[in-house]
């Protein structure tokens, strides 16, 4: 004989069943975040050659980025302390495509392109730090264009 589901059964059944379809969808899409970026809008890559973390951007993050993500509280769990820390990405996923800085989502935070919310540094930050530069945004699209070594 079949037992029958009482009604509050029933409800806590259709309410995880809902609660997990929103959560496997909500994780989906900010796995799969891809920028919008009009590559147009975006400082030209640097004509330097052999771009290097160590030897070109890291001074960079050390002055513009490292304040929120650091090695020790990073925000959104972004570390670009290191190379491996910052191929490595943050909370949602990897935010640098070595080889093609237009679908990378660090470049178009830096170049403060799309959504205001998602510009870097932001606009008021505990810190007052400024913009990145055009010519640092170029270095950081050829480094990530050369491979992102």
């Amino acid at each position: 004989m079949k037992d029958k589901m009482t009604l509050s059964q029933q409800l806590i059944t259709l309410t995880v069943a809902a609660s997990v379809v929103v959560f496997s969808t909500t994780g989906r899409a900010q796995e799969h975040k891809q920028p919008n970026i009009d590559a147009s809008k975006l400082p030209p890559a640097s004509t330097k050659k052999g771009v290097t973390y160590a030897g070109d951007i890291k001074a960079i993050f050390e002055k513009s980025c490292v304040k929120c993500h650091g090695a020790e509280k990073p925000k959104a769990k972004l570390n670009l302390t290191t190379l491996a820390g910052a191929l490595k990405g943050g909370g949602d996923g990897k935010v640098i495509e070595p080889g093609n800085s237009s679908k990378s989502i660090l470049l178009a935070s830096v170049a403060r392109i799309g959504e205001e919310d998602d510009w870097m540094p932001p606009k008021k930050n505990k810190a007052n730090i400024g913009p990145l530069t055009a010519e640092q945004v170029g270095l950081i699209r050829a480094w990530i264009d050369q491979g992102a070594k």
